[in-house]
């Protein structure tokens, strides 16, 4: 670990005298490259300086202690060298974090993908009930939600909900709702008061940016039809609705819900491109050795990450077996407890390899 740090300090230096120099470099585009690449390792180096200190004070205390025969001047070395220990203990904790590989798109915006899943109509109001609760999740943190695309039940709730939530770090802390949301709870059409099980699909998806992924026009077939909805008001009277076939991955996405064609087709291609862009991580995911997944889970869409059960007022987390008795609550988008936990427990996982 002191290795890498010092060569990390080093590597600091060099950019440092690069970035404020760039008559040097051959573009801004390699010198905006530097110029992040020195703001993402400076807190690193600056905790290795904060360390490195504390460490040279301690030996010099420790050299001092052996020297000394003032016994106040001992006993004042000694608590300063207790104090010293704890405080390098701690440094080289955060260090450790800090060194964490950091996932490329911990920053991005996110398109979450909700269906209904076993349970008929009830299955349909619990994908709704999820996407209020990522909806007022975004809200209390500031972020803006646009839905790309929904096929609503005529009871309410949704067969399926596609959106998108913008806003900085979004995708580092909703990764870990990808998987199978389970509830139990009493439907409203029951009248003999027996608890149904229903299930949900979550799929967390990092945008794909233009530099993320390359379409071949060639590779899509587009097609454009009516709109369905309810009926009345819902239904439109123009070929508004468009469907994308990727012809080499066999991936159809369809968008309805705007009246222009032209909008319908914009968002289709955002929520391809990010899909594409996820089986490109999937494989590469599966490519990777065990040691360096992520232990939270298998991060497999059919595993069954949580239950949301109502008679009890709660909410378990399987992953890390945690449960809370706040059910309403989370429900309202209170999920960081949970979620925080989830970052922790992951974090160790990844602690032990970098230690």
């Amino acid at each position: 670990m002191l290795e890498k740090l010092s060569f990390l300090e080093n590597k600091y230096k060099e950019l440092s005298l690069k970035i404020i120099n760039p008559k040097i470099i051959e573009n801004t585009e390699e010198w905006q490259r530097l110029v992040k690449e020195h703001a993402e390792i400076e807190p690193i180096v600056f905790k290795y300086r904060e360390y490195t200190k504390a460490q040279k004070i301690l030996k010099e205390d420790k050299e001092m202690l052996q020297e000394t025969a003032d016994d106040e001047m001992k006993e004042l070395l000694k608590n300063e060298i207790s104090e010293l220990e704890e405080t390098t203990l701690k440094l080289e904790e955060e260090l450790k974090v800090l060194l964490i590989p950091k996932d490329p798109n911990d920053e991005k915006n996110v398109i979450v993908e909700i269906r209904a899943g076993a349970g008929g109509d009830e299955a349909g109001l619990f994908a709704g009930d999820l996407f209020r609760m990522y909806s007022m999740y975004a809200e209390k943190r500031g972020w803006k939600i646009e839905i790309m695309s929904s096929n609503e039940q005529e009871v309410g709730g949704f067969k399926e909900v596609i959106f998108m939530i913008k806003g900085k770090g979004a995708y580092s802390r909703l990764k870990y709702e990808s998987g199978v949301h389970r509830v139990q709870r009493v439907p409203t059409t029951e009248s003999g008061g027996r608890i149904h099980t229903s299930t949900a699909t979550v799929a967390v998806l990092p945008e794909a940016e233009d530099i993320d992924i390359e379409i071949n026009p060639n590779d899509l077939r587009i097609d454009v039809f009516r709109s369905s909805g309810k009926g009345g008001q819902h239904v439109n009277t123009t070929d508004s609705a468009v469907r994308i076939t990727h012809i080499p991955t066999g991936i159809v996405v369809s968008c309805q819900d705007e009246k222009s064609q032209h909008k319908n087709k914009d968002k289709a291609m955002k929520i391809l491109k990010t899909r594409l862009y996820d089986k490109v991580l999937s494989e590469q995911h599966d490519e990777i050795a065990e040691a360096r997944r992520s232990q939270v889970g298998t991060g497999d869409r059919s595993e069954r990450i949580r239950t949301y059960n109502f008679p009890q007022g709660r909410v378990t987390d399987h992953r890390i077996n945690k449960t809370i008795h706040r059910l309403e609550n989370f429900l309202d988008g209170d999920l960081d407890e949970i979620i925080d936990a989830l970052i922790t427990v992951d974090q160790a996982e990844k602690l032990k390899q970098v230690g």
